[in-house]
């Protein structure tokens, strides 16, 4: 076997012991609470030791919100594919059609990881945290777009549409978890960045 394929294979075998660990942990958070199971609790129920916990997840927080670390470089990636004469506001919009499609694929699961992040303090910090950190991708990737233009927005400029995006999308995420999942997270979408645009 050569070491290419041996190194895609061990990849391939961390993701799933990664999401496994972290099924079982989010399993555990929502049926007993986050805040009454420790990393102790997760560990005897996944059958691995601490050690393996951790070089996985640093902290509970990270182990319900590893299925988000990736999105704010695919939101970022899709944003920069937009059309170059369509506006910033319509591409981070359309950006965000990524998310919404992964609340789509599996809304029953996506409502309870929701309400969970929303109910727990510690993870509603650590999520806010981590979209603090899309703010840059998504600015670098509006800037990229305009490279050819006429007008050089200034990085503040871009660092604002950015984080009022994200905003959009909480508070898209926050209706729709209120409504239990029988509200379209795109009409939600949508009514967010409109209500940007209105005056």
């Amino acid at each position: 076997m050569s070491g290419d394929v041996r190194i895609k294979t061990r990849d391939i075998a961390r993701a799933a012991v990664r999401a496994e660990l972290a099924q079982v942990a989010l399993d555990l958070f929502q049926r007993d609470g986050f805040d009454r199971v420790t990393i102790n609790d997760v560990v005897a129920a996944a059958g691995v030791s601490r050690n393996t916990f951790l070089r996985y997840f640093g902290t509970k927080e990270d182990a319900v919100l590893a299925a988000f670390d990736a999105w704010g470089e695919q939101v970022a990636d899709a944003v920069r594919a937009r059309p170059a004469d369509e506006g910033d506001w319509t591409a981070l919009r359309r950006g965000l059609d990524l998310v919404a499609q992964e609340y789509r694929q599996d809304p029953a699961g996506a409502l309870a990881t929701a309400r969970l992040i929303r109910q727990t303090p510690s993870l509603r910090a650590r999520n806010l945290e981590k979209q603090c950190g899309w703010r840059p991708l998504l600015a670098g990737a509006l800037a990229e777009r305009d490279l050819g233009g006429s007008r050089q927005p200034e990085e503040l400029d871009l660092l604002v549409r950015a984080a009022a995006a994200l905003d959009c999308l909480d508070i898209a995420v926050d209706h729709w978890t209120e409504a239990e999942g029988r509200l379209s997270l795109d009409d939600l979408l949508d009514a967010a960045f409109a209500a940007l645009t209105a005056g």
